[in-house]
């Protein structure tokens, strides 16, 4: 997908700057509206709405951050350029942690630009259905950027529509009612979305991926019966299905598949806006790698024997990597993660990687559908799902007949057992494990350091607690 955000008049309209969202001028509606005058217009601004999600230098997204490093899967290496990465690691920062600021920042950007397009381009004469699609893009990711910040913040200010700095503190939406707008906004995307795009288009958001995002916040609600609702409207579109190759999943040429639901798109996009990930987790043993998350041992004792996820997710001792041989003296932990990361033949430069991060992959989807049978005490039917992700690492094992035996107990507290452990090692390093731990009340068993009743989300920015005297800070901070 070429979208160019880059090149789109994206700063102009944003008003989130450095300092926070309170502290511009109103956006100039004369501004916008002689902007808003075709459909060209119409698609670059949508266009311009992707900008936030990419993993880049420019945009510093140190989600992974949240997902990875506070995590029980992950360390904090490199040369403690990052001071915040080390303070997400032994949960020792403040509302004043720089990486927080920046997140807030990057997604009520991205919020702000959705909401200019849903605003304007009503108004736009412009063919229908297009029209459509391009409202359907900015209130899926609007949904999308909603859904990141209540994860990492819980209670955030809701703005849906565009709205000048002085009516701008108001106080953080409870997360109840913001996980109903991320549903409703959805539900709109994916009553006009397409089910598919094709050549430069691939890569939009979807029918698919508006009906998956719908399903992950039912599940973070614990609202079981519809999580089981919107996967069976996902599955019923007949556009997914596990890739034979699990790393096809994470290989340049291989991507945008049929396991593909969301995909953060870094591929032909110019310099400076690939993949910084393929810079950031690289071993410093791998050419200007910073190594900043390294693998621990516990993440790697939760494969089973032979798994091959194992060797596609994490590197280790003699093993290949990169047209490298890998060595213990390459991270403190004697472990490197592999997922996003790729040859520097393949990489215009080391911090523009092309590998996308796909944010949904149908095996999480098939993985929710499982958690939900389990949750609702029906281990038997949760059995198949959760076959279909096991059944195809299996096949890629050196020794299937012995390899990642099915998973056939009816009891519920073993099938949701089951099922998590599947999570990590299917989806290791992508970002959820956090989130996993505190959904689930067992981040306090995985890592020491977490405190329950405080680390479930990260604090407000204390620069926008300042700016706006409504905001409370989230308890514990």
């Amino acid at each position: 997908m070429k979208i160019r955000p880059t090149l789109c008049f994206f700063a102009a309209l944003a008003f989130v700057s450095c300092q926070g969202i309170l502290d511009k001028d109103p956006l100039g509606t004369l501004d916008a509206g002689s902007f808003f005058q075709s459909s060209n217009d119409a698609v670059q601004a949508v266009n311009a709405a992707y900008g936030p999600l990419l993993f880049n230098n420019e945009n510093n997204n140190f989600y992974w951050a949240f997902g990875e490093v506070t995590s029980d899967e992950a360390v904090v290496g490199g040369d403690g350029s990052r001071p915040g990465i080390t303070e997400l690691d032994f949960f020792t920062y403040t509302p004043r942690t720089e990486e927080f600021n920046d997140f807030w920042k990057l997604n009520y950007q991205g919020i702000t630009q959705c909401n200019t397009v849903i605003d304007k381009v009503p108004g736009v004469n412009m063919d229908g259905t297009l029209k459509n699609r391009v409202l359907g893009e900015a209130y899926f990711l609007r949904a999308y950027y909603y859904f990141l910040l209540t994860q990492v913040y819980g209670d955030v200010p809701l703005l849906t529509k565009i709205t000048p700095p002085d009516e701008l503190k108001v106080p953080a939406t409870p997360k109840a009612d913001v996980y109903r707008q991320i549903i409703a906004d959805c539900d709109f995307a994916a009553s006009v979305l397409p089910v598919q795009f094709s050549g430069l288009d691939v890569g939009r958001a979807t029918k698919g991926a508006a009906l998956a995002l719908a399903a992950k916040a039912y599940l973070y609600q614990k609202n079981w019966e519809q999580v089981l609702v919107y996967v069976s409207k996902v599955k019923d579109l007949n556009q997914y299905a596990l890739m034979a190759d699990f790393e096809d999943n994470f290989r340049e040429n291989t991507q945008n598949n049929s396991e593909s639901v969301w995909e953060i798109q870094h591929t032909n996009l110019e310099l400076g806006v690939g993949n910084s990930l393929n810079q950031w987790w690289a071993s410093k043993k791998f050419n200007e790698g910073y190594g900043f998350a390294e693998v621990t041992q516990s993440f790697m004792d939760a494969f089973e024997p032979n798994d091959p996820r194992r060797r596609f997710t994490v590197a280790m001792n003699n093993e290949p990597y990169f047209g490298l041989i890998y060595k213990n003296s390459f991270s403190s932990t004697k472990f490197s993660v592999r997922k996003y990361l790729q040859p520097d033949s393949t990489a215009t430069q080391k911090a523009d990687g092309d590998i996308n991060y796909t944010a949904i992959r149908y095996a999480e989807v098939l993985l929710w559908e499982a958690e939900a049978l389990a949750e609702l005490n029906r281990a038997s039917d949760a059995q198949v799902p959760l076959e279909q992700v096991r059944a195809r690492a299996r096949a890629q094992a050196a020794n299937p007949a012995t390899t990642l035996p099915a998973v056939t107990t009816t009891d519920q507290a073993a099938m949701i057992e089951a099922v998590r452990h599947e999570r990590q090692v299917e989806l290791g390093f992508e970002m959820h494990r956090f989130f996993d731990l505190v959904r689930w009340g067992i981040a306090a068993q995985k890592m020491p350091n977490f405190q329950t009743g405080k680390h479930e989300v990260f604090p407000l920015p204390q620069t926008e607690l300042d700016l706006n005297p409504k905001l409370v800070q989230n308890l514990g901070y």
